[in-house]
Protein backbone atom coordinates (compact mmCIF):
# COMPACT_ATOMS: atom_id res chain seq x y z
CA UNK A 1 0.00 0.00 0.00
CA UNK A 2 0.77 3.61 -1.01
CA UNK A 3 0.40 6.44 0.99
CA UNK A 4 -0.36 9.72 -0.70
CA UNK A 5 2.79 11.16 0.74
CA UNK A 6 6.51 10.83 0.80
CA UNK A 7 8.34 8.48 2.01
CA UNK A 8 10.80 11.08 4.18
CA UNK A 9 7.74 13.48 4.71
CA UNK A 10 5.62 10.58 6.68
CA UNK A 11 8.97 9.42 8.33
CA UNK A 12 8.89 13.52 9.49
CA UNK A 13 5.70 13.22 10.60
CA UNK A 14 5.52 9.64 12.18
CA UNK A 15 9.08 10.71 14.02
CA UNK A 16 7.41 13.56 15.46
CA UNK A 17 4.70 11.50 16.74
CA UNK A 18 7.01 8.78 18.43
CA UNK A 19 9.43 11.26 19.77
CA UNK A 20 7.14 12.59 22.61
CA UNK A 21 8.15 9.71 24.25
CA UNK A 22 11.99 10.54 24.56
CA UNK A 23 11.19 14.12 24.47
CA UNK A 24 8.82 14.02 27.52
CA UNK A 25 11.52 11.57 29.45
CA UNK A 26 14.92 13.70 29.15
CA UNK A 27 13.27 17.32 28.84
CA UNK A 28 12.28 16.79 33.03
CA UNK A 29 15.93 15.44 33.76
CA UNK A 30 18.09 18.06 34.55
CA UNK A 31 15.15 19.55 36.24
CA UNK A 32 14.78 16.74 39.32
CA UNK A 33 17.28 18.97 41.84
CA UNK A 34 14.48 21.90 41.74
CA UNK A 35 11.36 19.48 41.49
CA UNK A 36 12.62 18.14 44.73
CA UNK A 37 13.61 21.27 46.28
CA UNK A 38 10.28 22.77 44.89
CA UNK A 39 7.78 20.27 46.46
CA UNK A 40 10.01 19.59 49.55
CA UNK A 41 10.47 15.47 48.26
CA UNK A 42 13.10 13.43 48.84
CA UNK A 43 15.73 12.77 45.29
CA UNK A 44 14.40 9.16 45.28
CA UNK A 45 10.68 10.16 45.44
CA UNK A 46 11.57 12.73 42.21
CA UNK A 47 13.16 9.55 41.00
CA UNK A 48 9.77 7.85 41.12
CA UNK A 49 8.02 10.04 39.13
CA UNK A 50 10.26 8.70 36.40
CA UNK A 51 9.44 4.97 37.48
CA UNK A 52 5.63 5.45 37.49
CA UNK A 53 6.02 7.08 33.78
CA UNK A 54 7.54 3.74 32.90
CA UNK A 55 5.71 1.67 34.20
CA UNK A 56 2.12 3.26 32.21
CA UNK A 57 4.78 3.48 29.30
CA UNK A 58 4.95 -0.36 29.82
CA UNK A 59 1.45 -0.66 30.21
CA UNK A 60 0.40 1.52 27.39
CA UNK A 61 2.13 -0.18 24.67
CA UNK A 62 -0.10 -3.18 25.70
CA UNK A 63 -3.33 -1.97 25.14
CA UNK A 64 -2.84 0.20 22.01
CA UNK A 65 -1.92 -2.61 19.63
CA UNK A 66 -5.10 -4.09 19.96
CA UNK A 67 -6.87 -0.60 20.16
CA UNK A 68 -5.12 0.45 16.87
CA UNK A 69 -5.71 -3.08 14.90
CA UNK A 70 -9.25 -2.60 15.88
CA UNK A 71 -10.56 0.93 15.27
CA UNK A 72 -7.18 2.19 12.67
CA UNK A 73 -4.25 4.29 13.26
CA UNK A 74 -5.91 7.61 13.65
CA UNK A 75 -8.25 6.99 16.24
CA UNK A 76 -5.84 6.05 18.80
CA UNK A 77 -3.52 8.38 18.62
CA UNK A 78 -5.77 11.71 19.36
CA UNK A 79 -7.47 10.09 21.93
CA UNK A 80 -4.08 9.41 23.83
CA UNK A 81 -2.74 12.75 22.74
CA UNK A 82 -5.65 14.05 24.08
CA UNK A 83 -5.01 12.36 27.64
CA UNK A 84 -1.43 12.96 27.26
CA UNK A 85 -2.17 17.31 26.55
CA UNK A 86 -3.97 17.31 29.73
CA UNK A 87 -2.32 15.16 31.86
CA UNK A 88 0.85 17.45 30.77
CA UNK A 89 -1.31 20.64 31.98
CA UNK A 90 -2.02 18.84 35.24
CA UNK A 91 2.08 18.28 35.92
CA UNK A 92 2.82 21.62 35.33
CA UNK A 93 0.22 22.74 38.13
CA UNK A 94 1.04 19.45 40.79
CA UNK A 95 1.06 20.63 44.40
CA UNK A 96 2.73 17.95 45.53
CA UNK A 97 5.30 15.05 44.54
CA UNK A 98 2.24 12.30 44.66
CA UNK A 99 -0.02 14.32 42.71
CA UNK A 100 2.58 14.63 40.15
CA UNK A 101 3.48 10.93 40.22
CA UNK A 102 0.09 9.86 39.21
CA UNK A 103 0.00 12.75 36.48
CA UNK A 104 3.09 11.61 34.78
CA UNK A 105 1.35 8.34 34.87
CA UNK A 106 -1.61 9.15 33.07
CA UNK A 107 0.80 11.62 30.53
CA UNK A 108 2.44 8.23 29.42
CA UNK A 109 -0.20 6.31 29.48
CA UNK A 110 -1.77 8.52 27.00
CA UNK A 111 1.78 9.55 25.28
CA UNK A 112 2.93 5.72 24.24
CA UNK A 113 -0.06 5.76 21.79
CA UNK A 114 2.82 7.57 19.58
CA UNK A 115 5.42 4.87 19.83
CA UNK A 116 3.62 1.85 19.63
CA UNK A 117 0.99 3.20 16.53
CA UNK A 118 4.04 5.10 14.43
CA UNK A 119 5.86 1.22 14.21
CA UNK A 120 2.35 -0.06 13.22
CA UNK A 121 2.02 2.72 10.58
CA UNK A 122 5.67 1.64 9.12
CA UNK A 123 4.32 -2.29 8.99
CA UNK A 124 1.04 -0.91 7.17
CA UNK A 125 3.44 0.55 4.41
CA UNK A 126 6.45 -1.07 4.18
CA UNK A 127 8.42 -4.28 4.45
CA UNK A 128 12.26 -6.24 4.53
CA UNK A 129 14.62 -3.26 3.58
CA UNK A 130 12.42 -0.65 3.16
CA UNK A 131 10.94 -1.04 7.08
CA UNK A 132 14.54 -0.68 7.89
CA UNK A 133 15.20 2.17 5.84
CA UNK A 134 11.57 3.52 7.13
CA UNK A 135 12.48 2.51 10.83
CA UNK A 136 16.03 4.11 10.53
CA UNK A 137 14.28 7.48 9.21
CA UNK A 138 12.12 7.76 11.97
CA UNK A 139 14.65 7.33 14.60
CA UNK A 140 16.81 10.16 12.92
CA UNK A 141 13.89 12.32 13.47
CA UNK A 142 13.12 10.64 17.13
CA UNK A 143 17.03 10.83 17.50
CA UNK A 144 16.67 14.68 17.62
CA UNK A 145 14.31 14.24 20.36
CA UNK A 146 16.94 13.14 23.27
CA UNK A 147 19.38 15.85 21.53
CA UNK A 148 17.09 19.04 21.81
CA UNK A 149 15.13 17.94 25.17
CA UNK A 150 17.40 18.27 27.86
CA UNK A 151 19.09 21.72 26.11
CA UNK A 152 15.51 23.13 26.12
CA UNK A 153 14.84 21.80 29.79
CA UNK A 154 17.46 23.29 31.06
CA UNK A 155 16.52 26.27 29.23
CA UNK A 156 13.45 26.46 30.14
CA UNK A 157 14.40 25.63 34.24
CA UNK A 158 16.49 29.03 34.17
CA UNK A 159 13.12 31.34 32.41
CA UNK A 160 10.43 29.79 34.08
CA UNK A 161 11.19 26.64 36.55
CA UNK A 162 10.29 23.27 36.10
CA UNK A 163 6.66 23.98 35.68
CA UNK A 164 7.42 25.77 32.59
CA UNK A 165 8.87 22.80 30.97
CA UNK A 166 5.40 20.27 31.42
CA UNK A 167 3.59 23.45 29.44
CA UNK A 168 5.82 23.07 26.82
CA UNK A 169 5.19 19.63 27.02
CA UNK A 170 1.31 20.36 26.65
CA UNK A 171 1.92 22.35 23.54
CA UNK A 172 3.89 19.30 22.42
CA UNK A 173 0.66 17.43 22.65
CA UNK A 174 -1.07 20.07 20.71
CA UNK A 175 0.78 20.09 17.78
CA UNK A 176 0.76 16.38 17.66
CA UNK A 177 -3.11 16.40 17.53
CA UNK A 178 -3.31 18.79 14.53
CA UNK A 179 -0.31 16.71 13.29
CA UNK A 180 -2.56 13.73 13.60
CA UNK A 181 -6.05 15.52 12.59
CA UNK A 182 -4.66 17.16 9.46
CA UNK A 183 -1.73 15.40 7.77
CA UNK A 184 -1.43 11.39 8.68
CA UNK A 185 -3.92 9.51 6.61
CA UNK A 186 -5.14 6.51 7.95
CA UNK A 187 -3.17 3.02 6.60
CA UNK A 188 -5.12 0.23 8.30
CA UNK A 189 -8.27 0.23 5.67
CA UNK A 190 -11.52 -1.28 7.75
CA UNK A 191 -11.28 -4.54 5.84
CA UNK A 192 -7.90 -5.29 7.41
CA UNK A 193 -8.78 -4.48 10.71
CA UNK A 194 -9.12 -7.32 13.30
CA UNK A 195 -12.08 -7.66 15.54
CA UNK A 196 -10.78 -9.93 18.19
CA UNK A 197 -12.56 -10.57 21.67
CA UNK A 198 -10.16 -9.62 25.02
CA UNK A 199 -9.39 -13.24 25.20
CA UNK A 200 -9.27 -13.99 21.91
CA UNK A 201 -5.96 -10.81 22.10
CA UNK A 202 -5.03 -12.26 25.04
CA UNK A 203 -3.88 -15.57 23.22
CA UNK A 204 -2.51 -13.61 20.24
CA UNK A 205 0.03 -12.36 22.83
CA UNK A 206 0.17 -16.12 23.66
CA UNK A 207 0.68 -17.22 20.44
CA UNK A 208 3.60 -14.24 20.20
CA UNK A 209 4.94 -15.34 23.15
CA UNK A 210 5.94 -18.85 21.74
CA UNK A 211 7.22 -18.10 18.50
CA UNK A 212 10.85 -17.70 19.04
CA UNK A 213 11.76 -16.09 15.87
CA UNK A 214 9.45 -12.92 16.85
CA UNK A 215 10.24 -13.48 20.61
CA UNK A 216 14.03 -13.42 20.04
CA UNK A 217 13.89 -10.47 17.63
CA UNK A 218 11.83 -8.19 20.19
CA UNK A 219 14.06 -9.53 23.05
CA UNK A 220 16.91 -8.35 21.24
CA UNK A 221 15.53 -4.67 20.71
CA UNK A 222 13.81 -4.21 23.64
CA UNK A 223 17.19 -5.58 25.95
CA UNK A 224 19.32 -2.38 25.29
CA UNK A 225 16.02 0.11 25.36
CA UNK A 226 15.91 -1.60 29.05
CA UNK A 227 19.39 -0.47 29.68
CA UNK A 228 18.50 3.09 28.62
CA UNK A 229 15.75 3.30 30.86
CA UNK A 230 17.80 2.52 33.89
CA UNK A 231 20.73 4.81 32.45
CA UNK A 232 18.02 7.89 32.53
CA UNK A 233 16.59 7.06 35.46
CA UNK A 234 19.78 6.64 37.77
CA UNK A 235 22.51 9.15 35.06
CA UNK A 236 20.53 11.91 37.29
CA UNK A 237 22.13 11.29 40.55
CA UNK A 238 24.99 9.83 39.13
CA UNK A 239 26.21 12.95 37.17
CA UNK A 240 24.80 15.81 39.04
CA UNK A 241 25.29 14.61 42.35
CA UNK A 242 28.27 12.47 42.75
CA UNK A 243 30.22 13.87 39.81
CA UNK A 244 28.73 17.22 40.39
CA UNK A 245 27.86 17.78 36.71
CA UNK A 246 25.64 21.57 36.03
CA UNK A 247 22.22 20.77 34.91
CA UNK A 248 23.50 21.86 31.94
CA UNK A 249 26.33 20.35 31.22
CA UNK A 250 24.26 17.06 31.61
CA UNK A 251 22.04 18.15 29.25
CA UNK A 252 24.89 18.33 26.56
CA UNK A 253 26.34 14.70 27.74
CA UNK A 254 22.51 13.78 27.20
CA UNK A 255 22.36 15.18 23.93
CA UNK A 256 25.65 13.72 22.70
CA UNK A 257 24.69 10.29 23.52
CA UNK A 258 21.52 11.04 21.93
CA UNK A 259 23.35 11.90 18.86
CA UNK A 260 24.83 8.54 18.28
CA UNK A 261 21.47 7.05 17.85
CA UNK A 262 20.97 9.46 14.81
CA UNK A 263 24.34 8.26 13.74
CA UNK A 264 23.87 4.64 14.09
CA UNK A 265 20.58 4.97 12.69
CA UNK A 266 22.12 6.54 9.26
CA UNK A 267 24.51 4.13 9.01
CA UNK A 268 21.81 0.77 9.77
CA UNK A 269 19.65 2.67 6.81
CA UNK A 270 22.63 2.78 4.30
CA UNK A 271 24.03 -0.56 5.25
CA UNK A 272 20.34 -2.13 4.28
CA UNK A 273 20.35 -1.71 0.80
CA UNK A 274 22.54 -4.39 0.50
CA UNK A 275 22.62 -6.61 3.58
CA UNK A 276 19.64 -8.55 5.50
CA UNK A 277 18.45 -7.22 8.62
CA UNK A 278 19.12 -10.39 10.54
CA UNK A 279 22.67 -10.55 9.25
CA UNK A 280 23.16 -7.08 10.85
CA UNK A 281 21.56 -7.44 14.01
CA UNK A 282 23.67 -9.98 14.43
CA UNK A 283 26.44 -7.88 14.24
CA UNK A 284 25.18 -4.41 15.74
CA UNK A 285 24.06 -6.31 19.02
CA UNK A 286 27.72 -6.45 19.95
CA UNK A 287 28.35 -2.95 20.43
CA UNK A 288 25.47 -2.71 23.54
CA UNK A 289 27.53 -5.97 24.75
CA UNK A 290 30.74 -4.19 24.74
CA UNK A 291 29.70 -1.28 25.75
CA UNK A 292 27.71 -2.01 28.79
CA UNK A 293 31.10 -3.94 30.28
CA UNK A 294 33.04 -0.62 29.67
CA UNK A 295 30.17 0.83 31.60
CA UNK A 296 30.52 -1.15 34.56
CA UNK A 297 33.82 -1.49 34.68
CA UNK A 298 34.00 2.74 34.97
CA UNK A 299 31.41 2.37 37.58
CA UNK A 300 33.36 0.03 39.40
CA UNK A 301 36.63 2.67 39.35
CA UNK A 302 34.55 5.57 39.81
CA UNK A 303 35.74 6.81 36.58
CA UNK A 304 33.51 9.70 34.69
CA UNK A 305 34.88 9.54 31.51
CA UNK A 306 34.73 5.61 31.30
CA UNK A 307 31.17 5.28 32.66
CA UNK A 308 30.07 8.29 30.19
CA UNK A 309 31.88 6.60 27.38
CA UNK A 310 30.27 2.85 27.74
CA UNK A 311 26.67 4.75 28.42
CA UNK A 312 27.87 6.73 24.91
CA UNK A 313 27.70 3.72 22.91
CA UNK A 314 25.39 1.85 24.73
CA UNK A 315 22.81 4.49 23.83
CA UNK A 316 23.79 4.73 20.31
CA UNK A 317 24.26 1.41 19.75
CA UNK A 318 19.80 1.82 20.39
CA UNK A 319 19.54 3.56 16.92
CA UNK A 320 20.84 0.61 14.70
CA UNK A 321 19.87 -2.15 16.98
CA UNK A 322 16.10 -0.87 17.10
CA UNK A 323 14.93 -0.59 13.46
CA UNK A 324 16.55 -3.77 12.82
CA UNK A 325 15.29 -5.78 15.67
CA UNK A 326 11.32 -4.04 14.62
CA UNK A 327 11.90 -4.93 11.04
CA UNK A 328 12.96 -8.67 11.13
CA UNK A 329 10.67 -9.49 14.72
CA UNK A 330 7.89 -7.82 11.94
CA UNK A 331 9.09 -10.00 9.27
CA UNK A 332 7.11 -12.99 9.60
CA UNK A 333 3.48 -11.47 11.26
Amino acid sequence: MTLPIARRRLALILGTIAAVGPFTTDMYLPAFPAVAADLGATPSAVQGTLVTYFLALALGQLAYGPLADRFGRRAPLVGGFAVYTLASIGCALAPDIGSLAMLRFLQALGGCSGMVIARAVVRDVATGPDAVRLMASLMLVMGAAPVLAPSIGGLMLLLTGWRGIFTVLAAYGVVVLLLVALTLPESLPIERRRRDSPLGTLLLFGSLLRDRHFLGHALAGTMPVAGMFAYIIGSPFVFMEMFGIAPQIYGLIFGINAAGIVAMGQIVSRLAHTRPPERLLRFFSMIPAVAGLVALGGAALGSFWGIATGLFFFVASIGSVGPLAVAAAMARQ
